[in-house]
């Protein structure tokens, strides 16, 4: 199994910065895409970026500008920095990637637990 663990969210004030990390642990031979999700209140989830594990990257439109993500190949890592927070960014963010167990293992779909991120005054 591979496990995705969350960190970095929490409340900040509309303007404001946040950098959510997460790490993968597990039973890995390999990491494919990474990405972030976000699922608001009342609304479906909804990627936020992507990144290969070369390093391209994959953003929502609107987003862009304003977050960036990351990796750290080597030490199992991605990282999403938002900046300019916004109130309409208030949701739980998910870490999410797709990676293969074993050489001869099917790439599979994992998710983190999820961190919230709260814009507020």
């Amino acid at each position: 199994q591979v496990q995705l663990v969350e960190s970095g969210g929490g409340l900040v004030q509309p303007g404001g910065s946040l950098r959510l990390s997460c790490a993968a642990s597990g039973s890995i031979f390999r990491i494919d895409d990474m990405g972030w999700y976000r699922q608001a209140p009342g609304k479906q989830r909804e990627l936020v970026a992507s990144i290969t594990s070369g390093g391209n990257t994959n953003f929502v439109d609107s987003l862009k500008g304003r977050f960036t993500i990351s990796r750290e190949n080597a030490k199992k890592m991605v990282y999403l920095q938002m900046n300019s927070l916004k109130p309409e960014d208030t949701a739980v963010y998910y870490c999410n990637a797709k990676a293969e167990e074993g050489p001869f293992e099917r790439s599979r779909e994992y998710w983190g637990q999820g961190t919230q991120v709260t814009v507020s005054s």
